[in-house]
């Protein structure tokens, strides 16, 4: 680990304004990430200037919305009472992630924050263009069980791993951002980038800006909600697949109104646009679920060991949305 100084910042004026002074810093949140990409010496900044003082709080308005602030750790974020009633499926999300330790330490701007990756990231004998662009990427012909069924690129094939992510693009969350030109906020479904032709670009952050605070909506039927997370173990593994899901469904049968996401399939947590349209206003039975799902993987494209990513996914939300559907009866 290269050596590095240490700030602490008092106020979201005063980190940027530390940040700035030099190109080589990195914002420092539960470090759960950042810190294990320094001793494997991917991220070798200078100054790390601390921002876990500013933005601890929960909002609940009086709409049911919520506004969360970006150093808001995980575990506290996945026990709030207003969470777990009207977004069970974030509370969720976050319990299935990491272990305990880790969700008590990270916050939830560094949960969004992390790296895409997957295990040629972390070795320096692999060619990975996130680590060196332009030299390639192993993964293609490697080992690539865990990787991007959907929006990949012939130059990275790595998932994003946050499973609080995926429930919080399934909620329409906005990120709240601040930085040098002022402040701005974002759709989380546009934060992220595709990889495209340079994969080690990974957000739409101007440099040194800094996540505020995180807006989830209000969404009456988002009570009515799941996350499900297929891997291959029980615990403290990143997802072959998940899916976050609210559903509204009428008197009649018919689909009012849904929200739909993927993890574990894309570089990005992956809004299910097309299925969600193809579900609004038909019946929910199960041949209306595979239409949808299938709608939403038509674009997707297995490689020599994730091929079976594909109908995993398919079955995994029909299984959810069958399941909210049930739940109603």
């Amino acid at each position: 680990m290269n050596p590095f100084s240490y700030e602490r910042a008092t106020d979201a004026a005063s980190a940027i304004r530390l940040a700035n002074a030099t190109a080589a810093t990195r914002y420092l949140g539960g470090g759960t990430n950042l810190v294990d990409l320094m001793r494997e010496h991917i991220e070798q900044p200078e100054v790390l200037v601390d921002v876990t003082p500013l933005a601890q709080t929960i909002e609940v308005r009086a709409d049911g919305s919520m506004l969360i602030g970006a150093a808001v750790k995980n575990t506290a974020l996945a026990s709030d009472a207003h969470v777990r009633q009207a977004f069970p499926l974030l509370s969720r999300a976050i319990l299935a992630g990491a272990s305990a330790q880790i969700r008590n330490m990270a916050t939830v701007a560094g949960n969004i924050l992390q790296r895409t990756r997957c295990t040629y990231f972390y070795d320096e004998a692999a060619r990975c263009n996130k680590r060196k662009p332009g030299c390639g990427c192993d993964a293609l012909q490697g080992f690539n069980r865990y990787h991007a069924i959907l929006g990949a690129s012939d130059d990275c094939v790595a998932t994003h791993p946050s499973d609080l992510c995926v429930a919080l693009v399934a909620l329409d969350a906005v990120v709240h951002l601040q930085g040098a030109a002022g402040s701005r906020s974002l759709p989380l479904t546009e934060l992220h980038r595709l990889p495209g032709a340079h994969p080690e670009h990974e957000t739409e952050l101007q440099p040194h800006e800094l996540i505020t605070a995180i807006e989830i909506p209000a969404l009456a039927f988002a009570g009515h909600s799941a996350y499900r997370k297929v891997r291959d173990r029980s615990s403290y593994a990143f997802a072959l697949v998940s899916v976050a899901a609210a559903l509204d469904v009428d008197a009649q049968g018919r689909v009012r109104d849904v929200r739909l996401a993927l993890g574990g399939v894309a570089h990005k947590p992956w809004r299910a646009s097309k299925a969600e349209a193809v579900l609004r206003g038909q019946a929910a039975t199960e041949a209306t679920f595979l239409a949808a799902a299938d709608a939403e993987l038509a674009a997707a494209r297995g490689l020599r060991d994730n091929g079976f990513k594909i109908e995993l996914a398919r079955r995994t939300i029909v299984a959810v949305l069958q399941q909210l559907t049930e739940a109603r009866a």
